[in-house]
């Protein structure tokens, strides 16, 4: 409201500057505003326009990650993200907002300097109290929105000329659907938006107190509060104190036990729900049996925002009132055992996750847990930076293994295990994080790290005792040699494991792995007939006890088997029904294997389009998992048989095309393509004997097609934008009748009539 100028100026010095950061205090509109312009810009921007919301992070570590997640851009292999980041949007154009970086601002400006060096195409807008302090930054101060001067009568309806009364009357509308500026009331509406400085979030606050007040009361209470000695300092940007003093006057007219719930609520680093606020919010002041009351109350007060999630609320603080609460908490002197409330909480939420994973829940608990991620952080950052909470941070750390491991989250994990483990003392908790660590590890491909840590786990298991961190190591040893193609010796080594796991009486997700891992190893070693009768055990326990992550995978070698035995159409369906499974969890391993499975399946059909089109999407996503096929050659082998009959089929440029396309998938439209549900290519429309519909310009293109090259390449070949290469495939695509850079591909490679490209 109000910002039609700010966003046209901000877009405008978009256009000249790469980094554009918007200040001011907090509750101005600094957000708001960004977001706007962001939307504005869509157009300009072919490659996407990301919000990447950074209030609730507190580990600078973790920036580059936050990121990443937010562009969609998944990674787990171990490398630095800062790096994965940079090759991401080196050949793209696209404008990122980086928003509430005042508190973080060395990682931020690290991060925005690294990435503005290696993607020319890349912009960034960011909000912050404070500038990023860059080279080539530009400024542009938020202002608040326009008040009247005083003294200034206001004529008619002049009133609507000035942003900060007509926020004012929408706002107190809402709460009192009678209340409307008049003629009468105009100039004390004008009055208190001066006293509250224009700022729209101390607007929005005071205007809420209509639901009580008069609007005299409310003018009278906001001009005592702020001339009271000492709501005021000295020093200090003026438009800063008038916000903290309206902030203040809305938390005095809180009752005790709503000041109590808004203090306490600060350390959430997220949203929150009913139960995590009567776990940490509770006690002390404010009854457990008001707490619903009370929660209300300050929604009503504009303090908290309320969300759905389902059938279940959550609530939220928004930045500055968090900020605020985090102050009074601390001059309370309740922030220590408030913060380990919520992280005792927090772990409680973990470990139960933890026991029911092995159940029908999995899919509600993954969503759970993704909706729990910023105050996971915040639980595990308080562990490892706290005196005397390591132990519980390494607990914590190790218990998310379902999280890290199982949904595809490797890079954050092995983040926050190596961090517990580098100040861990060897202790069955230190065994733990080691197994699971060393799991992570051997995910992405990290194997010498893996063994390390595996290796030293089962010293001390075999040192102390301990026979359940015995088995696990030793099972995850045997991952580790499965895929370095040592398949003899992991296969003694999940033999092992399964005897000490039943020996142990132990049965969950991991338990059932080891049997589906010795199937696979089974199956490289040719015996098909062990590997399927251990796959059938798996499958039962999976349907008895309700799980589906580890049965997914069960039914992944299932379809390796049927492969194996030429039952088609068996590992087509096996194959589609792990995809379904593994992309219900994003779990980026099982994805990749799967579709990896489909294409081989397709490949042994004769289908060599949509073969090649899976190899490619898989490429892709073997780029954010680790080595593709771990770089074993055991898991590469019908890869590679795949890849070459499929070359050989289509031809060097249809296949490299096809290939092409299936890169240019998103994770989602990769999923969509191996399940079928973007339906097969149309038979070519294109009859290769007559002329040529296309322009010379376009069978340029077209041959560039037919050699492999991606749009980037062919507008730096013909020296062009890529923007107009993109138009020119879209013209011969409409043109010829395909949907499929394949399809051009091979049309060319048989037309005579198309033109070479004049180097």
């Amino acid at each position: 409201m109000g910002r039609k100028a700010d966003v046209a100026e901000v877009k405008q010095l978009l256009t000249r500057a790469r980094l554009v950061t918007l200040t001011g205090v907090g509750g101005v509109g600094k957000t708001r505003l960004a977001v706007q312009t962001a939307a504005g810009l869509s157009r300009a921007f072919p490659d996407g326009v990301w919000l990447v919301e950074l209030a609730g992070l507190q580990d600078p570590a973790l920036v580059a990650h936050t990121v990443l997640e937010a562009l969609g851009v998944h990674d787990e292999t171990g490398r630095g993200p800062a790096a994965v980041l940079a090759e991401h949007l080196r050949d793209r154009r696209t404008l990122v907002v980086l928003d509430n970086c005042e508190h973080l601002l060395d990682a931020c400006a690290g991060l925005a300097h690294d990435l503005l060096r290696a993607a020319p195409g890349l912009r960034l807008l960011a909000t912050s109290r404070e500038r990023l302090a860059l080279a080539g930054e530009h400024l542009w101060p938020v202002p608040p929105l326009p008040v009247p001067e005083p003294g200034r009568p206001l004529a008619g309806g002049a009133w609507l000329r000035y942003p900060a009364l007509t926020l004012f009357a929408e706002r107190a509308a809402a709460v009192d659907p009678e209340f409307a500026v008049t003629e009468e009331n105009q100039e004390r509406v004008g009055s208190i938006c001066r006293l509250l400085a224009g700022i729209p979030l101390a607007i929005e606050l005071a205007a809420v107190r209509l639901r009580v007040l008069t609007l005299a009361e409310l003018e009278t209470g906001l001009g005592d509060c702020f001339g009271l000695p000492g709501t005021v300092k000295r020093g200090g940007e003026p438009r800063h104190q008038t916000l903290r003093a309206a902030v203040e006057w809305s938390f005095a007219l809180c009752s005790p036990a709503e000041r109590h719930l808004w203090a306490r609520a600060s350390v959430f680093a997220g949203g929150f729900d009913l139960a995590a606020a009567e776990r940490v919010c509770a006690g002390d002041g404010l009854p457990a049996a008001e707490l619903r009351n009370r929660l209300a109350g300050l929604v009503e007060k504009s303090v908290l925002i309320r969300e759905a999630d389902g059938d279940r609320q959550r609530f939220r603080l928004l930045e500055p009132l968090r900020q605020f609460g985090r102050d009074k908490l601390a001059a309370s002197g309740e922030t220590a055992v408030v913060l380990r409330r919520m992280r005792d909480h927090y772990l409680d939420v973990a470990e139960r996750s933890e026991r029911a994973w092995f159940g029908p829940e999995q899919a509600d608990i993954f969503r759970r847990t993704r909706l729990e991620h910023a105050n996971l952080r915040a639980a595990l950052d308080y562990s490892l930076t706290e005196p005397g909470e390591l132990g519980t941070g390494l607990r914590l750390a190790s218990t998310l293994w379902f999280y890290w491991a199982g949904c595809g989250v490797f890079g954050e994990g092995r983040h926050w295990l190596d961090r517990a483990l580098a100040l861990a003392e060897p202790d069955a908790e230190r065994a733990k994080a080691l197994c699971v660590n060393g799991y992570v590890a051997t995910l992405q491909g990290d194997r010498a790290a893996a063994v390390a840590m595996l290796e030293e786990c089962r010293a001390y298991a075999r040192r102390t005792g301990d026979e359940v961190a015995l088995a696990y190591a030793t099972h995850r040893l045997g991952c580790n040699l499965l895929v370095g193609d040592d398949v003899g010796d992991a296969k003694a080594l999940f033999e092992e494991a399964q005897a000490r796991y039943r020996q142990l009486g132990e049965l969950n997700s991991n338990v059932m792995l080891a049997g589906i891992e010795l199937a696979i190893a089974s199956i490289f070693l040719g015996d098909l007939d062990r590997a399927g009768r251990l796959c059938e055990e798996a499958c039962a326990t999976g349907v008895a006890h309700g799980e589906q992550w580890a049965h997914a995978y069960a039914i992944y070698a299932q379809a390796l088997v049927a492969l194996g035995r030429g039952d088609l159409d068996r590992a087509a369906e096996r194959g589609r029904d792990c995809l379904r499974v593994k992309s219900t969890f994003h779990d980026l391993l099982g994805i990749v294997l799967a579709i990896e499975a489909l294409a081989w399946t397709e490949a042994a059909r004769e289908r060599w389009e949509p073969a090649a089109i899976m190899l490619g999407s898989a490429q892709q996503i073997w780029q954010a998992v680790g080595f593709p096929m771990f770089g074993s050659r055991y898991f590469g082998a019908p890869h590679g048989e795949c890849e070459t009959r499929t070359r050989r089929a289509l031809g060097d440029g249809p296949f490299e095309a096809a290939v092409r396309r299936g890169r240019e998938f998103g994770l989602p439209e990769a999923i969509a393509y191996a399940l079928g549900d973007l339906g097969p290519p149309r038979p070519e429309a294109a009859d290769p004997e007559r002329p040529t519909p296309l322009t010379d310009r376009e069978g340029e293109v077209a041959f560039l097609i037919a050699e492999g090259r991606s749009n980037q390449e062919i507008a730096d070949r013909l020296v062009i934008s890529r923007r107009t290469a993109e138009g020119h495939v879209n013209r011969i695509l409409r043109k010829l009748g395909f949907d499929s850079r394949a399809q051009v591909a091979a049309w060319a490679a048989r037309n005579p009539q198309v033109p070479t490209p004049q180097s």
